[in-house]
């Protein structure tokens, strides 16, 4: 299936992507800043820069289109809401909807558009306190209801073309270890500043990355499938359970409660979301034969939060080439190169290795600056399979552990390159504690330039 998606650089879109193209899809992505995106995918992709939702989306975006995934808008809970964050909240739904929709119907009988999956949110439900709520529920009165009210409404003028399923998923509060809300609370209770929000008796229904992930697939690829669907788990939980969980997950414990009078005078109406909660229930996807990967929220956290635990920090990169897979492995096969794509202010430099050639066990010495601080660092290969992937770790140098995964996997026309990096800070907790946000920043920074670099060097 031809696929055009927006959305596709935020924390679902990205995976998601992935996933289509994985699965046999061709996909077509919509970019307020094309080059930007085309260094972030990490699938292969045709991209259309549509930089304002207010204007029409480029005609030849539609063009041999069968189906389309709509996760366009702006993040709810990055800042306070003023009156112009709130517009910006609701146009970039409901105008970016109004667009792809006016796009669909000016086709006429040339759009070979099936399906229309459109993602949507159980902010619709508003604050309800116990109640269960399904897909048939009214929607509540206040603004995330208003916003996902018009933004689903806008689908309706597709009704004229009864040959296209509409979908409407309402997600729930998406579970990551590298965004969402969760990634900024694991900072928090680490530092043993983290507990329930007021009463903690608010409900909070969630849903795994991975489920939410699949489930927009699901709903794209099944005829069966149509209208609003609940994208949240089978068991949603309180918020001071949530903390508890949380907590246990990471080693830590939720001791400090956040009064409700601070979370007003630093959020202000935001606040109220954050307070407020829906208990959404997900017998209806259940029943259209979505078979979920994670029910409960204790399994989902320990998926997400293991090496967390064991005070590992994980992170995960990944570009996409339109170069062969052997050719990018071999250019990282060449130490050499690994000092083309480090930035200039680590003065990073390859000293010798105990092989000609790299492979299983061969030692790599080199030197560089940290902060300024000069540093010798040994790494071993401890795996090396040729075209799919390597693995070193440190032997000497300044993390207690540091072991990097470098995976190739052939994607398309070309080669996804995946960077798994775990690793310990020297004093354990309090390590962390101490230098763990510096250290993330740091990293992050590096393989930015990486991205980039690399890009420039294999293109």
């Amino acid at each position: 299936m031809k696929v055009l998606m927006t959305g596709a650089t935020g924390l679902i879109g990205s995976r998601l992507g992935y996933e289509l193209v994985k699965h046999g899809h061709q996909v077509t992505v919509l970019a307020r800043d094309s080059a930007r995106a085309r260094l972030q995918l990490p699938f292969p992709c045709e991209i259309f820069e549509w930089k304002d939702v207010t204007q029409p989306i480029p005609a030849g975006a539609f063009e041999g289109i069968e189906g389309i995934l709509n996760r366009a808008g702006e993040p709810i809970a990055d800042e306070r809401w003023s009156e112009e964050r709130k517009r910006r909240i609701h146009d970039s739904r409901v105008l970016a909807t109004r667009a792809l929709v006016d796009g669909v119907l000016q086709q006429g009988g040339k759009t070979r558009l099936q399906v229309f999956v459109n993602g949507s949110a159980i902010g619709i439900y508003g604050d309800r306190n116990d109640e269960i709520l399904d897909e048939s529920s009214r929607a509540g009165d206040d603004f995330l209801a208003r916003v996902c009210l018009d933004w689903e409404d806008e689908l309706t003028r597709l009704s004229v073309s009864p040959q296209i399923r509409v979908v409407r998923v309402r997600t729930g509060i998406v579970l990551a270890a590298h965004g969402g809300a969760l990634a900024k609370l694991i900072p928090v209770f680490e530092g043993g500043l983290g507990g329930r929000l007021a009463s903690g008796r608010q409900w909070m229904s969630w849903i795994h990355i991975d489920d939410i992930v699949g489930l927009f697939r699901f709903s794209l690829e099944t005829p069966s499938v149509s209208g609003p669907i609940n994208g949240v788990a089978t068991h949603p939980v309180r918020n001071a359970d949530f903390a508890a969980e949380l907590a246990e997950a990471l080693g830590t414990a939720a001791l400090l409660p956040t009064p409700r009078l601070a979370l007003k005078a630093v959020f202000g109406e935001l606040a109220d979301t954050l307070l407020g909660g829906a208990r959404v229930a997900n017998e209806k996807t259940i029943t259209l034969g979505y078979n979920f990967r994670f029910h409960t929220l204790r399994e989902a956290l320990k998926d997400l939060l293991g090496a967390r635990r064991e005070g590992y920090r994980e992170v995960v990169f990944e570009q996409w080439f339109p170069v062969r897979t052997e050719d990018v492995f071999a250019f990282f096969s060449d130490e050499r190169n690994l000092e083309a794509i480090t930035p200039p202010f680590l003065n990073f430099k390859v000293l010798g290795k105990s092989t000609p050639a790299l492979g299983e066990g061969t030692l790599i010495d080199y030197r560089l600056r940290l902060r300024g601080v000069p540093v010798k660092w040994r790494t071993r290969i401890d795996s090396w399979q040729p075209g799919r992937c390597f693995v070193d770790s440190q032997l000497k140098g300044p993390y207690e552990t540091w072991r990097h995964t470098h995976e190739f996997e052939p994607l398309g026309n070309g080669t996804l390159v995946r960077d798994r990096v775990r690793y310990r800070l020297p004093l354990g907790r309090l390590g962390s504690l101490a230098a763990g946000l510096m250290v993330a920043r740091d990293v992050q920074s590096i393989f930015n330039f990486r991205r980039k670099k690399i890009g420039e060097l294999l293109a």
